[in-house]
This record gives C-alpha cells, sequence and structure tokens, in this order.
C-alpha cells in the first residue's frame, strides 16, 4: 500500500473500532472522528488518487460523517441510550471485526504495485516515439498501402539535475487492462493497479553527461506483451548507464495505443489454442518481429546522428549494442543475433527458440544467456490431459512441440554460452505481471521480487561484461546446481 492508503486505513480500522465497541453518545466524538477521517481521504484522493480496493475504507469515514449528523439533530434526551445487551456487543464485535479485516486486506491484495529501487548511480528519463516505417506495408490492417507504425519507448541515464513526477506506468492504460482480461480470462480488477502504477523514470529528462556515449540495448516483450512489461529490469539497466528501447510489437503486443489515441489490438490472425503455438505459424510470424527490431535499429542510428530534438545526437555508442527479450522477444532476440550484426549480444528470457533460422550445431559466436524457467521445461510427461485439452490438440502433438523445442534448444550453450534455470519459477516470472496483486504468487507459487532480483543480476552481470569489458561477477563464479537456480555453461 501507498503511505497515506496505510495511515487513512490504520485511522479508520481505530475509528471503526472505537465507534462500535466505545459508542459515543454525542455527536462531537463521531463528527471529530469523521472530520479527521475525511481529511485524511481528501489528502490521499488529491495526492495518490482513490481506486476500488478501497472502498470499505472510505465507507467507515461516511459512516462516521452520516452517525455524527445523525447525533447533532437529535435532543441529548433522544440520544441518551440504555446500556446495550451483552449479546449486541459481541455481534457487533464480530461484524466489526470482520469488516477491520476486509478493509485491511483488500488494498493488501490488490495493490497499486511499486517496483524495487534500481542500485545502479544514474536517475532514469524517458521518451516515446512513434515511428512509421514507409518502406514496410502493415500486414495486419485491411487497407492496402498502410505502413508499418511502431511506438517504440526509450530509457536512458538521466542528468542527476533532473526533476520531475515520475513517469507512469501506462500513460494509456485501460487497452491494456482490457487485452490482459482478453488474453488472461481474468477478471479486469485484477489488473486495476496499472492505472495508478508509477515509475523511476521523469519523461523528457535531461541525458546524463558523465559518459559521452552509452551502451543501447534492445528490449522485445512477449507474444501479446507490451513494451514496458519488464520495468523492472530496464530501470536497473538504465540506472547502471544503458540506453534500453522498448519495442511494442503492433497487433503482436496485448495493445498498442498510437498518439491520435487509436488503439490496435492483438491480431491471432484465426488462430486459438495450441494453433498458436505451431511452430510453423510461430516462425512466420516472428520475421515481422524481427524486422521491426531490424527497423528501430536503423531509427537509433538516425537519433545518433541528428536527433531533432538534440538529445541524442552524438550521445548512442552504436558499436555496442545488445538485445534482450521474454518469450517470443527472446526469440527474436535469438533471431537477431543471427542475423544483423550490429547486435553483439543477447539474452533471451524463457522463450522458445521460433523463428525462420536456427542456432548452429557450434553455436552462435556471440555472447548469449538463456533463461529458463522450470515449468516451461517440464516436458510432456509433466503435461496434463487437462492441459492439453484446454490447447484443444492431444498428446501427440505436445509430444512433438516438446521434442522440436529442446531439439531447438541443444545447441544454446555451445561455444562458451550460458543456459540459467530458475527453480520454482513459472513463464510470466519474467515480466512485471505477477507484481500486480500478491495472489498471483500465492496462485503460481512463485516468489516474483526474489526472481527478478536474481533475474537484474545475472543481466547487469552478462551485458557489463560483454558490451562494457567489465569482469564477470556471477556468470563465472556461480556454474552448477543451487538452491534457486541451475546454471550451465558450454565448452568453448
Amino acid at each position: 500500500m501507498r503511505l497515506l492508503e496505510i495511515t487513512l486505513v490504520l485511522f479508520n480500522v481505530l475509528l471503526l473500532g472505537w465507534l462500535t465497541l466505545g459508542r459515543p453518545k454525542t455527536q462531537r466524538g463521531w463528527l471529530i472522528g469523521g472530520g479527521i477521517s475525511t481529511a485524511l481521504l481528501l489528502i490521499h484522493a488529491f495526492v495518490e488518487g482513490l481506486r476500488w480496493p478501497m472502498i470499505p475504507v472510505y465507507l467507515i469515514t461516511l459512516w462516521a460523517i452520516v452517525g455524527g449528523t445523525r447525533l447533532f439533530f437529535r435532543s441529548a434526551a433522544k440520544a441518551a441510550r440504555k446500556p446495550q445487551r451483552r449479546w449486541k456487543t459481541l455481534v457487533l464485535t464480530g461484524v466489526g471485526a470482520v469488516y477491520a479485516t476486509v478493509s485491511i486486506a483488500l488494498p493488501l491484495l490488490f495493490p497499486v504495485f511499486s517496483f524495487a529501487e534500481p542500485t545502479g548511480p544514474y536517475k532514469i528519463g524517458t521518451v516515446t516515439y512513434h515511428w512509421t516505417d514507409s518502406a514496410r506495408e502493415e500486414k495486419f490492417t485491411e487497407t492496402s498501402g498502410d505502413s508499418r507504425e511502431l511506438m517504440v519507448q526509450i530509457w536512458y541515464p538521466a542528468s542527476s539535475e533532473a526533476t520531475g513526477s515520475p513517469a507512469p506506468y501506462l500513460s494509456d492504460p485501460t487497452p491494456y487492462i482490457e487485452g490482459l482480461h482478453e488474453f488472461l480470462q481474468l477478471p479486469e480488477f485484477l489488473f486495476s493497479g496499472l492505472k495508478l502504477a508509477n515509475t523511476h523514470a521523469i519523461a523528457n529528462a535531461g541525458l546524463a553527461d558523465t559518459e559521452t556515449k552509452y551502451p543501447v540495448l534492445l528490449f522485445s516483450h512477449g507474444f501479446m506483451g507490451y513494451k514496458n512489461q519488464n520495468t523492472f529490469q530496464v530501470e536497473q539497466l538504465v540506472s547502471h548507464g544503458y540506453i534500453v528501447v522498448g519495442i511494442e510489437h503492433a497487433y503482436s503486443s496485448v495493445a498498442s495505443v498510437f498518439p491520435d489515441k487509436s488503439v490496435v489490438k492483438f491480431d491471432s490472425e484465426g488462430k486459438t489454442g495450441y494453433e498458436q503455438m505451431k511452430y510453423s505459424f510461430m516462425d512466420r510470424r516472428n520475421e515481422v518481429w524481427v524486422e521491426d527490431a531490424k527497423y528501430v535499429l536503423d531509427q537509433m542510428e538516425a537519433l545518433s546522428a541528428d536527433d531533432p530534438s538534440g538529445l541524442f545526437t552524438g550521445r548512442i555508442d552504436l558499436e555496442h549494442m545488445g538485445m534482450f527479450g521474454h518469450s517470443f522477444g527472446g526469440a527474436t532476440t535469438v533471431q537477431m543475433l543471427i542475423e544483423d550484426q550490429r547486435i553483439q549480444a543477447g539474452i533471451d528470457m524463457d522463450g522458445v527458440l521460433y523463428g525462420e533460422r536456427r542456432i548452429p550445431a557450434d553455436g552462435l559466436k556471440k555472447p548469449f544467456l538463456l533463461m529458463s524457467a522450470d515449468d516451461t521445461l517440464k516436458g510432456v510427461d509433466q503435461t496434463s490431459d487437462a492441459e492439453i485439452a484446454a490447447l484443444r490438440t492431444d498428446r501427440k502433438e505436445i509430444t512433438a512441440y516438446y521434442n522440436e523445442l529442446f531439439a531447438r534448444y541443444e545447441p544454446v550453450t555451445a561455444g562458451g554460452n550460458y543456459w540459467l534455470t530458475f527453480k520454482h519459477s513459472k513463464h510470466m516470472s519474467f515480466s512485471d505481471l505477477y507484481l500486480l496483486t500478491p495472489l498471483f504468487e500465492w496462485m503460481e507459487d512463485v516468489d516474483v521480487r526474489g526472481t527478478h532480483e536474481l533475474i537484474n543480476e545475472y543481466t547487469l552481470d552478462f551485458f557489463d561484461h560483454y558490451l562494457k569489458g567489465q569482469p564477470l561477477q556471477y556468470l563465472n563464479n556461480n556454474l552448477g546446481d543451487h538452491p534457486k537456480y541451475t546454471l550451465q555453461q558450454g565448452a568453448e
């Protein structure tokens, strides 16, 4: 919970106990308590914003005001009451205790989530671009001749003198909430925290002048994800001196909102269930993402040469560029390592290796780290009949799917590269999603912040070594099996 929420909840729960058990007989006590509660509520509403999980807490304020007003219009004689019977006291105590529990539990179960404080020396700036690739026709619109449009957010090391309000997690959260509701088939209220969540970034802040240039990292989200979905990781990298470029792959993201407020949602091309997992479909779809990444790299080169705003002109280190991605974005990272010489190192976070190009048997010839959730690697033997039925397929097809998955994974460590598998983790552990509510952690039996901390340690260690030339701290010292993960390295 946020600070003012905590203050209001604690005061109103105490107020509830006093009003139900102490039962003040005059309007003075009711109105003083209600007045303080109202003041706290108004400050909270103005500074932090109202939200639905706090409704039971708000109703305590209303009850105090209404009760005090009611007593105000009653005569002292009528206000005098007989001693309350014991059974009524017990009932009121029980009801009050249940109500207080609900008032405390709802804000805790559905918080406005926050991100861990980045550990690096830099503040964080951010700017968002709407780029149109006039050389590519959009394949997902009905109008012939439409060009491919992308929303791209860049986070960068900000000047130490930068000031301003924290940038929101999502500038237009409603389409993303609706999209996540449709994608995950979960109630929209579970995603309400997206409306009020803030980040550590400052919009349009000046670029830090500590270094002349900063290395670049492209970030590619997961299938039906969005460009901000790994803010926990992006902020940590930027605070340590990286420019991170988040690509939102329109029509494959859960939503994209363009500057004119038009919204495009995920386009399944009519595929459902297992059809969306088939290699023939996903390999072909991935080519669009690869072209998106290449185009964004072209745009970064253009900004480095001549940024109209002056922010990035001459400040982007084009000689040191890497890429990381989650799920389908991780697959895109591997394809870019193979296809584009500008990407010098990459991390795939739990991405099946979709794409037209295979990793050679002797490895990628570039630094690469595959991160996996142990749940992703469980194989067909641990896939239940219910899970297979939900995908609208059969065990034979799922067996063939896993056989191909492991065949594509086989050469990932060749040439001295790394494979890091997190224990007790799930596919979405590599994103911000589980931060939305502790219910996700309990249902999936994961430690989201603990996993995020490990992801950040190894991500930073990897890129610091291969793009900045700093000594390895974790990757060379922690090979083998550990309580929370297993780390493998292939022979060079």
